[in-house]
């Protein structure tokens, strides 16, 4: 069975012009890469669980800020990437100053075969875009994401 992820695309409109809040991933093979790897804040999940409840949790790991309980979700369709991997999305517009990031971390060893271990966040930038610069930012395979919010928008 492919591997399943869920994620809260968090939307602004600023002067009428919609931005969205994308997630650059963190650690050493993403470093010095900028286009075509942002993401929705997202994150695997079991077939347990509820896919909103843990788009929701995986936000806050990844950004560090909550989502309001009263905050409307709206559900996007489903994109399935290259891999095979579904990733579910459900949108919601808020607002945050500035993106504050405090993310999850992860081990590696690196560098390879080095024998050392590293920690790295899950994601080391947060930032806002506008629809047209977000969908050279982001992972092609999530570019269905914005055209579906840039579609419930018009």
């Amino acid at each position: 069975m492919h591997k399943r992820s869920a994620g809260i695309l968090v939307y602004r409109v600023i002067d009428q012009k919609p931005q969205v809040l994308l997630v650059h991933p963190g650690g050493p093979f993403y470093a010095r890469k900028d286009a075509g790897v942002w993401s929705v804040p997202k994150g695997e999940y079991s077939e347990e669980e509820d896919p909103l409840s843990v788009a929701k949790r995986e936000f806050n790991e990844e950004t560090g800020n909550t989502l309001s309980p009263s905050a409307k979700v709206v559900p996007l369709q489903p994109v399935t990437i290259k891999s095979g991997k579904q990733i579910t999305v459900w949108a919601v517009e808020t607002d945050f100053e500035s993106p504050y990031l405090l993310s999850n971390t992860f081990e590696i060893e690196w560098p390879p075969r080095s024998g050392k271990t590293q920690v790295f966040p899950e994601a080391d930038k947060a930032e806002w875009f506008h629809l047209d610069e977000a969908m050279e930012k982001i992972h092609p395979g999530q570019a269905g994401i914005l055209q579906q919010l840039q579609s419930l928008l018009s």
